[in-house]
C-alpha cells in the first residue's frame, strides 16, 4: 500500500475526527465495563482489536457477568455482528478492483460508524479510495482501542460498585431496543425475544437458552414480515410485484 499524500490524509484526518470524539466516553465505560469482569489492559487490547464492537462488547461484559459458557458468547456475539455482511456488501462496489487480501483487512477493521464514515465518502466524493477508507477503519480502531485501554487501566485504581455496571448494561440494551424497534416486525421480534429468553433460562436452566431465544424470535420477525407481505399481495397485487 503506498503512502498517503499530506492532502489526502488530512481527509481522512476530517472524516475520522468526529469518531474520536465520540469513541472516548464510550470506550472509557467499555474499559471500565471490560475490567469490572477481570480483563486486564492486553486481554482489553485484544479484544477491542478481534471485535472492534461496541455492542458486541458490552454484549460480552453482559454475559460473563452471568457466568455464561464461551459457545453462548461465541454464539451471541455472531448473531449481533452478522450484520457486517450486509454492510459489507454495500460497499464492495466501490472495493471491486481491491484484492484478497485487502478485502481480508478492511473487513476486519470495519465496524458501524467508519462504515457510516466510509459510505457517505464514497458516494460524495469522487477521490475517495479504498486506501483513505482502510486509514479511516485502523484510525477509529486505533481511538476506539485506546480508550478502552485507558478504562480499563483506571479501572484498577477507581473502585466501582458492581450494582452500577449491572445497571449500566440494562440501560444501554434497554437503549439500543428503543432506538431498533422501528416497526411491527421488529417489535414482535423484541417481545417474542423477551419472553422466551426468561421461559428458556428458567426451564433449561443456562444462557444457552438466549441463543435459543434470538433464533426463534428472528424466525418470528420473519414469520411476519412474509404474513405481512401476503396481506399486502391480496389487498393490492401490483405493489406486492413492485416489491
Amino acid at each position: 500500500m503506498s503512502l498517503m499524500s499530506k492532502t489526502d490524509f488530512r481527509k481522512v484526518w476530517y472524516a475520522v475526527l468526529p469518531l474520536f470524539v465520540s469513541y472516548l466516553p464510550l470506550g472509557l465505560a467499555s474499559g471500565i465495563l471490560l475490567q469490572s469482569v477481570h480483563f486486564n489492559v492486553f486481554q482489553t487490547f485484544l479484544i477491542s482489536v478481534l471485535v472492534f464492537s461496541g455492542g458486541g462488547q458490552f454484549l460480552v461484559v453482559a454475559l460473563l457477568a452471568t457466568q455464561s459458557s464461551v459457545s453462548t458468547i461465541l454464539m451471541m456475539v455472531f448473531f449481533l455482528e452478522l450484520r457486517y455482511a450486509l454492510l459489507g456488501a454495500t460497499l464492495s462496489r466501490y472495493l471491486k478492483h481491491e484484492s484478497n487480501g485487502f478485502l481480508a483487512i478492511f473487513s476486519q477493521s470495519m465496524n458501524d460508524e467508519n462504515y457510516a464514515v466510509n459510505h457517505l465518502k464514497f458516494m460524495t466524493d469522487s477521490s475517495w479510495d479504498g486506501q483513505k477508507a482502510l486509514w479511516v477503519n485502523w484510525l477509529s480502531m486505533f481511538a476506539w482501542t485506546s480508550a478502552n485501554m485507558v478504562g480499563t487501566l483506571g479501572a484498577q485504581f477507581i473502585k466501582i460498585d458492581s450494582s452500577l455496571v449491572h445497571f449500566a448494561l440494562t440501560a444501554m440494551f434497554v437503549y439500543m431496543l428503543v432506538m431498533h424497534v422501528k416497526n411491527k416486525k421488529r417489535l414482535v421480534a423484541a417481545v417474542v425475544s423477551a419472553v422466551l429468553a426468561v421461559l428458556f433460562m428458567v426451564t433449561i436452566k443456562n444462557t444457552f437458552g438466549i441463543v435459543l431465544a434470538t433464533l426463534v424470535a428472528s424466525y418470528a420477525g420473519h414469520s411476519f414480515e412474509q404474513w405481512q407481505h401476503k396481506r399486502r399481495a391480496l389487498a393490492n397485487p401490483a405493489v406486492a410485484v413492485e416489491e
